[in-house]
């Protein structure tokens, strides 16, 4: 009798939290490009729904939105774990000044570029969200023989908390995605 109670509490406490999930995330990552010139792998990442609405009231009321991208070169072995070659991480915050009214996009200590503020939340989100020539491994570090492939992981929270409370309350949100397979060579 007590498993059974047990059993239908612990079946209830699942229905209950899997009714609580959020239906879709908004962060997604519309273009990942690989570029393999003659000096380095390049990558190009954009990302849609950086701001969702939820973030909006607190980004207003002065608290800080984080996103942070990691890009990830990944050596890809037939009959063992795949081998991590390289990885950067891009950083960057958006603040809004309640006084001027205006957004202040903050890039991270890994990126060389000044401070950016506009007026138009559309400007920031697009400034935020947008990962353009992030520099990985030099080319010729690479094997041509082998197989590589980027997987780019992507978060974003208010105040840079990306719990998995703050993950369900919508106010973190993570996704990630892959490249294609990847030869220094090109094959015929």
């Amino acid at each position: 009798m007590r498993i059974t109670i047990l059993a239908v509490l612990i079946l209830g406490g699942i229905l209950a939290l899997a009714g609580s999930l959020p239906a879709q995330a908004e962060l997604r990552i519309s273009d990942l490009d690989v570029y393999l010139n003659d000096h380095e792998v390049t990558v190009h990442v954009v990302l849609l729904g950086v701001i969702p609405p939820e973030y909006l009231e607190s980004l207003h009321s002065g608290i800080p939105a984080h996103l942070r991208v990691t890009v990830e070169l990944f050596r890809y072995h037939r009959l063992r774990p795949d081998r991590r070659v390289d990885r950067a991480i891009v950083e960057r915050t958006l603040t809004y000044n309640v006084v001027t009214k205006e957004y202040k996009v903050m890039p991270g200590l890994n990126e060389r570029r000044p401070p950016t503020t506009t007026r138009e939340l559309r400007d920031a989100e697009r400034l935020l969200s947008e990962a353009r020539s992030v520099k990985l491994t030099p080319a010729t570090s690479l094997d041509p023989a082998e197989i590589y492939y980027v997987r780019v992981n992507a978060e974003t929270a208010v105040n840079g908390d990306s719990s998995w409370v703050a993950r369900m309350s919508g106010l973190a949100e993570r996704t990630s995605r892959r490249s294609d397979y990847r030869t220094v060579v090109p094959t015929r």
